[in-house]
C-alpha cells in the first residue's frame, strides 16, 4: 500500500510517461493529417552550425503511373482503396516543397531505381516513348539510379529511352546515375554520356551533396537482358565514388542503390564515407531508417505506395548528420492514398501517354479491349500469389491459361505448363467500390504478367513450346524442389497439367562445409501424374496417369525467360540433363530459342495475352461479364510436400548397419581363432 496521495500521483505520472515513451519507440509515424509540418519543424531550431534540408524518396515504381490495386477503384474526389500514382506523388512533393520554402530548407527528391517494368505503361518503352522518366523530370526528381528492370528491353532500348527523355542534357534536371555499370566504350550508353558515375548538387544553403548510384549483386543476377553491359564489383566502385566526391568537395555522400536492404547494410559496414543510402530492389517499406556504421539507410516499399521523407540537419563544424523527423513530428513514410490530392498538370501528362497506350492495346487485342480500365472479368474473391514456396491459386490460373490458350490458338497441344513465381508479380485483387465492385480490369491483370520482351521487340515474354521426355520432366521437377530449398520463392515453379508429391527434406543430401555448396539427391520427387483431361486441371482421378519414362515426348509450354534456364539443369545436376526439342524431336539450342516461340497469325503469343484471353473466355455470369470460377479461390493439390524418412537417415542407417555387420563379422572371425 502507498502511504500518501502524492506517491500515488507520482507513480501514475511515471507510468504514463513510460507508456508514452514505449509507444513512441515501437509505433511508426502515421500519415499525420497529410504532410502537415508543425511550427516545431527542424528549421525552427536553426543555429550558426546546423544546415537543415529534406530528402524525399521513392523506389521500385515499376511503371505505376496511375493509382493501382485496383486501378478501376480510383476516384479523384471520393475515398477509395487505389494506391499511388505519379499525380498524387507530385501533389505530395509540391506541398512539402512549399512548406519547407517558408523555413528556407531545400528539398531533394530521389529514386532507388526500377522505374521501368511492371505495368502496361512500360510497354511504350520499346515503342520509343519514355513516360516514366519524362514524368519524373516534370515532378522534379534530382537523381535516379538505373535498376535491373531498366534493362528489361535491352541496353539499346534503354539508350533510346534515355535519349527520348532528353539525355544527356536532362542530367541538369534529373541526373541518371550508374557508378558500377560498364558498357562497351562504343555503346550509346557510354559514348553519348547517357548516365553519370557521380554528381554533385550544391544547395541554396551552400551544402554540397555528392551522389552516386549502384546496382547490387542480386539485382544483377536477375537482370534479364543486359548484354553486352557488364557490372563492376559494388564495394570497389563505391570506394572509388566516395574518394572522387570527397575530392570534389562534397560535404555529404549519398548512394542511390538498387541492391536490397541486406546488401545496403553490407555496403555501409564495409565502405566508409557514405552518409545516406536511398535503397531499392527488395520492395521493403522501412518505417524507420536502418543505421549501419553511422550510415542512414532508407527505402519506401514499391509501386508508389509511399513517399519517403527524411528531415536532416548537417553540422558544419563537426561534419555530423542527424535525422530530425521526430523533432519535426514528421513520418518517414507518407502513404499516397485517397487523402493525397491529384496534381492536375501531372495528371494531364499521364493522360497523353494513356491515349497512346490505349491505341496500342486496341491494336494488340484486335479491338477486344480499347482502354486500360476496360473490365476483363469479374470475381468476388481475390486470387493470391502467396503463401511463398507453395502452390498458389494465381500460379494455377496463370499456368492453366498458358496451357489452354496455347492449345486453342496454335498447332501445339501442351501436356504441361510451368511458370516461375518471380514472373508472377502479385495477386488478382478485384475492385471493391460500388461503381466497380468485382471488376478485374485490363491494367491490373496485365500488371501481374506483363514483364519482358520477345524476339519481335515488343513487350511481354512470348510463350514457347518445348518437347521433353518423361525423364526430362522428372528432372525439371527434381530441380524445382532443389530451387525451392536453395534459391527461394522467386524461383519456385508453378505447374499445370500434372500433380506431384515430393519430400522437401530429400532435396539436398548435405551441404559442403565452408563452400555453402548443396549436394542434390535427385531423389526428392516421390510420385508424378499427368493430367489427361480437357480444359482446366481438376482433381478427378480418372484423368490422371503416370508419366511414361523413355523416349515419349511431352509438350511443355513456358515463357522464353524460363525456357532459357532449362538446359542449365544438367549443369546443376549432371544426371538430370535436359535438352530442348521441337515438335519433331530435333534438339534446339538456347541460342535458337526463337524457333520454339508460339505464334498466332504470324505474331508471338505473349504470356499476358494468354492470361487475358483465358480470363475473358470464362462463362458470363450475372454480372454481365465473364466470371472467374471459385476453383481459383484456393489451391488444387498439384504440388504436394510429403514428409517421409529423409535419405540422410537411410544413409546413416545403412552406414550403421555396415558398421555393426563388420563388427559382428570381426568378432565372429576372432572367435574362431
Amino acid at each position: 500500500m502507498f502511504r500518501t496521495e502524492s506517491c500515488r500521483r507520482l507513480l501514475m505520472t511515471s507510468f504514463i510517461f513510460l507508456f508514452v515513451l514505449i509507444l513512441s519507440i515501437i509505433l511508426p509515424f502515421g500519415n499525420l493529417s497529410y504532410l502537415k509540418v508543425e511550427a516545431s519543424s527542424a528549421g525552427d531550431f536553426n543555429d550558426n552550425e546546423n544546415i537543415f534540408f529534406t530528402i524525399l524518396y521513392t523506389n521500385d515504381e515499376h511503371g505505376a503511373l496511375i493509382p493501382h490495386s485496383s486501378a478501376v477503384d480510383f476516384h479523384p474526389y471520393r475515398k477509395n482503396p487505389a494506391i499511388g500514382g505519379y499525380a498524387r506523388l507530385a501533389s505530395a512533393v509540391e506541398k512539402v516543397e512549399k512548406e519547407k520554402a517558408g523555413l528556407n530548407e531545400p528539398v531533394l527528391l530521389f529514386s532507388g531505381g526500377d522505374f521501368i517494368g511492371g505495368t502496361a505503361y512500360s510497354w511504350l518503352v520499346p515503342l520509343g516513348y519514355a513516360p516514366e522518366l519524362s514524368i519524373k523530370q516534370k515532378i522534379g526528381y534530382d537523381a535516379v539510379v538505373i535498376g535491373n528492370h531498366e534493362y528489361d528491353y535491352g541496353p539499346d532500348v534503354l539508350a533510346g529511352y534515355l535519349k527520348e527523355a532528353g539525355y544527356p542534357g536532362a542530367h541538369a534536371r534529373t541526373a541518371v546515375l550508374a557508378s558500377n555499370t560498364v558498357p562497351p566504350p562504343d555503346h550509346p550508353l557510354a559514348r553519348d554520356d547517357l548516365y553519370l558515375e557521380n554528381y554533385i548538387l550544391e544547395l541554396e544553403n551552400g551544402l554540397k551533396v555528392g551522389l552516386f548510384g549502384l546496382i547490387g549483386e542480386d539485382a544483377v543476377a536477375v537482370t534479364t537482358a543486359n548484354e553486352p553491359v557488364e557490372f563492376a564489383e559494388q564495394h570497389q566502385a563505391a570506394r572509388r565514388m566516395v574518394e572522387q566526391l570527397e575530392r570534389q568537395g562534397a560535404d555529404l555522400v549519398i548512394a542511390l542503390t538498387h541492391s536490397g536492404v541486406d546488401e545496403d547494410r553490407d555496403l555501409a559496414a564495409d565502405v566508409e564515407g557514405i552518409d545516406i543510402i536511398i535503397g531499392g530492389h527488395c520492395h521493403t517499406a522501412l518505417y524507420e531508417p536502418v543505421v549501419e556504421n553511422e550510415t542512414i539507410i532508407v527505402q519506401a516499399g514499391a509501386h508508389l505506395e509511399y513517399m519517403g521523407w527524411l528531415d536532416l540537419a548537417y553540422n558544419s563544424s563537426t561534419g555530423s548528420l542527424s535525422v530530425q523527423n521526430r523533432e519535426a513530428e514528421v513520418p518517414f513514410l507518407i502513404k499516397l492514398d485517397h487523402t493525397v490530392p491529384v496534381d492536375p498538370e501531372i495528371d494531364k501528362a499521364i493522360e497523353s501517354y494513356t491515349d497512346i497506350l490505349n491505341a496500342y492495346i486496341k491494336e494488340k487485342t484486335g479491338g477486344r479491349f480499347k482502354d486500360i480500365l476496360d473490365p476483363v472479368a469479374f470475381s468476388d474473391f481475390k486470387i493470391p500469389d502467396y503463401p511463398p514456396l507453395q502452390e498458389t491459386p494465381m500460379g494455377n490460373l496463370v499456368t492453366d491459361a498458358m496451357r489452354i490458350v496455347t492449345a486453342d490458338r496454335s498447332e501445339h497441344d501442351p501436356d504441361f505448363a510451368v511458370q516461375a513465381n518471380g514472373v508472377i508479380r502479385g495477386s488478382i485483387m478485384p475492385a471493391t467500390m460500388p461503381h466497380s465492385y468485382g471488376m478485374i480490369c485490363f491494367y491490373d491483370l496485365v500488371e501481374l504478367v506483363g514483364l519482358g520482351k520477345g524476339e519481335d521487340g515488343s513487350a511481354g515474354y512470348p510463350l514457347v513450346a518445348v518437347y521433353l521426355t518423361g525423364d526430362e520432366i522428372m528432372g525439371i521437377l527434381e530441380v524445382a524442389v532443389l530451387l525451392e530449398e536453395v534459391m527461394g520463392n522467386t524461383y519456385f515453379l508453378q505447374f499445370s497439367g500434372l500433380r506431384y508429391d515430393y519430400n522437401p527434406g530429400n532435396a539436398v543430401l548435405f551441404t559442403v562445409p565452408g563452400l555453402d555448396l548443396p549436394i542434390p539427391t535427385a531423389r526428392a520427387v516421390i510420385n508424378v501424374e499427368h493430367y489427361t483431361g480437357e480444359g482446366r486441371q481438376n482433381g478427378d482421378n480418372r484423368y490422371y496417369e503416370s508419366i511414361e519414362r523413355g523416349d515419349r515426348l511431352y509438350c511443355l509450354v513456358t515463357d522464353a525467360y524460363v525456357a532459357s534456364f532449362l538446359p542449365m539443369i544438367g549443369e546443376m545436376v549432371p544426371q538430370l540433363d535436359v535438352v530442348l526439342k521441337n515438335k519433331a524431336g530435333d534438339p534446339v539450342s538456347v541460342e535458337n530459342l526463337e524457333e520454339l516461340i508460339v505464334h498466332v497469325n504470324g505474331e508471338e503469343l505473349k504470356v499476358w495475352q494468354a492470361v487475358v484471353e483465358y480470363a475473358a473466355n470464362q462463362p458470363v455470369g450475372e454480372s454481365g461479364i465473364p466470371e472467374i470460377d471459385s476453383y481459383y479461390a484456393g489451391t488444387a493439390e498439384r504440388i504436394n510436400p510429403v514428409w517421409t524418412v529423409p535419405l540422410t537417415i537411410w544413409l546413416l542407417m545403412i552406414v550403421l548397419f555396415l558398421v555393426l555387420a563388420g563388427y559382428y563379422l570381426f568378432k565372429k572371425k576372432k572367435g574362431y581363432q
